[in-house]
C-alpha cells in the first residue's frame, strides 16, 4: 500500500470532493481520482460512494480511515521525532474564527508570527461559523463553546465581555435607557437570529428573554459599525467598543460574559507549525487579557 495513497484518500475523506481536495493537495483533479482508484484496488474494496456532488465514504470507508488516522499520527509523530524542533515550521495553517475576534485582534497580531519563521503561510479565515476539523476546514479554530464531540484537543483561551452600546449622536437624540426594562422602547441593533451557529451567540437570553430588534446584520463587525453610525443600541464586544470613543456603553452592571476556545484536531498535536501557532496564540491573548475584560 502506497503512502501517498493514503494521504489522498483521507484529504477526500475530509473534502468530501475529488476536486476540493486536488486544490488542496495541488495535484490535478484525475490524478486524485486516479489514485484513490489504486488504494482501492490494493486493498480490494469500495470505499468512496463518488458522485457528482461530492464522495461519500462507505462502511469499509469509514472503518479505514480510523486506522489511516492512526498511519497519519504515527508518522507525523516520528517525522517530529527524528527530524528536530524546527522541522514543521514550514508550509500553511489555516484558523478559523469568528469575524470580531479574527479580524480586530487576531489580524493585526498574527503577522509577527511569519516574521520569525520565513517557511511559514497563515491563513486567517474571520467569519461568523464553524469549522470542521476533522475535514480540514481549518487546522486551528477559535470557537465560542467547548466542542463536545469529536477527535480534538481543546483549551479555554479566555472570557470576554459584552455590553449595551449606542452612539453619543444616538445618546442626544432618543435618551440614554435607565434600566434592561426600556431597551425595548429604543431601536435596537440585532443578530439574524437563524444564522447564529451557536446558542452562546444569541447574547441577549442572558439579561431580556426578548430583542426586538428590526435592523439584524450577521457579524459582529457589522453590527459594530451599524451602532457606530447611529442605528441603535446594540450588544457589543467591549475588546472591539473599547477603541471608539464616540461609543458609550450602557448599564455596564448589566455586562454578558461569553468565552473563546482554542481547538484543533488531535492529528496535529505533534505538527510543530501548528504547535507554534497554537502557542502564539495563547501568548497573544494572555498579554492582553484585560482587554477583553
Amino acid at each position: 500500500m502506497n503512502w501517498d495513497d493514503v494521504r489522498i484518500f483521507l484529504s477526500v475523506a475530509r473534502a468530501g470532493q475529488i476536486l476540493a481536495a486536488a486544490r488542496r493537495l495541488d495535484l490535478n483533479h484525475a490524478t486524485v481520482g486516479r489514485r484513490l482508484t489504486a488504494l482501492e484496488e490494493a486493498i480490494g474494496t469500495k470505499l468512496f460512494d463518488r458522485s457528482p456532488g461530492g464522495c461519500e465514504l462507505t462502511e469499509a470507508g469509514r472503518v479505514f480511515r480510523s486506522h489511516a488516522e492512526a498511519m497519519e499520527a504515527a508518522m507525523i509523530s516520528g517525522r517530529a521525532e527524528v527530524g528536530g524542533s524546527d522541522v514543521d515550521l514550514s508550509g500553511t495553517v489555516r484558523i478559523g474564527a469568528p469575524d470580531g475576534f479574527g479580524t480586530v485582534f487576531l489580524a493585526p497580531r498574527l503577522w509577527r508570527l511569519i516574521e520569525r519563521h520565513a517557511g511559514l503561510t497563515v491563513q486567517l479565515v474571520p467569519v461568523p461559523r464553524t469549522f470542521s476539523l476533522s475535514r480540514r476546514e481549518a487546522d486551528i479554530a477559535i470557537t465560542v463553546e467547548r466542542p463536545a464531540a469529536g477527535r480534538l484537543v481543546a483549551a479555554k483561551l479566555c472570557d470576554y465581555r459584552l455590553g449595551f452600546y449606542a452612539s453619543r449622536a444616538y445618546i442626544e437624540a432618543a435618551g440614554r435607557p435607565g434600566s434592561l426594562a426600556e431597551l425595548p422602547e429604543h431601536r435596537l441593533v440585532g443578530a439574524v437570529e437563524d444564522l447564529l451557529y451557536s446558542p452562546q451567540l444569541a447574547y441577549h437570553a442572558d439579561r431580556l428573554a426578548a430583542w426586538p430588534s428590526r435592523y439584524e446584520v450577521s457579524s459582529a463587525i457589522g453590527q459594530t459599525e451599524a451602532v457606530a453610525a447611529g442605528a441603535g443600541i446594540g450588544i457589543l464586544h467591549r475588546f472591539i467598543a473599547a477603541g471608539r470613543s464616540h461609543l458609550v456603553e450602557l448599564l455596564p452592571a448589566d455586562a454578558i460574559t461569553r468565552s473563546y476556545w482554542l481547538v484543533y484536531h488531535e492529528s496535529a498535536r505533534d505538527i510543530r507549525r501548528v504547535t507554534a501557532v497554537v502557542e502564539f496564540i495563547r501568548s497573544a491573548v494572555e498579554a492582553e487579557r484585560m482587554l477583553f475584560l
